[in-house]
C-alpha cells in the first residue's frame, strides 16, 4: 500500500503540472494526468503512455486497437484487481468520472484530492472540482 507521505507528494506533482493549464490532447489530458499520477506513486502505466495522438480521435484509435472498449478496460488493464468504490477513494487514487452518453472515452479519468474532490479536466481546463457522478474509481 502507498504512504499517505507518497499520495500527498503524488498529488501535488499532478497539481503543479496540470492545473489551471489548458487541455491538449496528448499532451495534458485525463490520460497523461492518470499517468503521471501513477508515476510519482512508483506505478508503471505502460497503456498509457505509450499513447501518441494528436486529437481525441486519435486517442479512440488507440484504445481501440489495444483492444479495448473505452478507458475503464483499459485501466482495469494498467491496475488490475486494483478497482474500488470511489467513495473509498484516498489521495492519489484514481476516479473515473461519468461523461455524456455516447462519449467514445466512456470516462473522464481524475485524480483524487483530499476531502472529496478531484483534479480533472473541465471547460477545457484542468481544474479542482467537487465530483457528481461517478462510474468507478482504482486504488493506486
Amino acid at each position: 500500500m502507498t504512504s499517505m507521505l507518497k499520495r500527498a507528494a503524488a498529488t501535488q506533482a499532478c497539481m503543479d503540472r496540470f492545473a489551471g493549464r489548458s487541455y491538449a490532447p496528448g499532451v495534458r489530458d485525463c490520460g497523461k494526468l492518470a499517468a503521471h499520477a501513477l508515476h510519482k506513486v512508483g506505478r508503471r502505466a505502460k497503456l498509457l503512455t505509450a499513447a501518441r495522438h494528436t486529437t481525441e480521435a486519435g486517442a479512440v484509435r488507440y484504445i481501440r486497437k489495444a483492444g479495448f472498449k473505452d478507458l475503464v478496460e483499459l485501466m482495469d488493464a494498467v491496475l488490475p484487481g486494483a478497482r474500488i468504490a470511489p467513495a473509498a477513494a484516498l489521495p492519489g487514487d484514481i476516479i473515473a468520472m461519468a461523461m455524456d452518453d455516447g462519449d467514445p472515452f466512456g470516462c473522464s479519468l481524475t485524480v483524487a484530492l483530499d476531502n472529496g474532490r478531484i483534479l480533472g479536466f473541465k471547460d477545457g481546463v484542468c481544474q479542482v472540482l467537487i465530483p457528481l457522478h461517478f462510474v468507478t474509481a482504482w486504488r493506486v
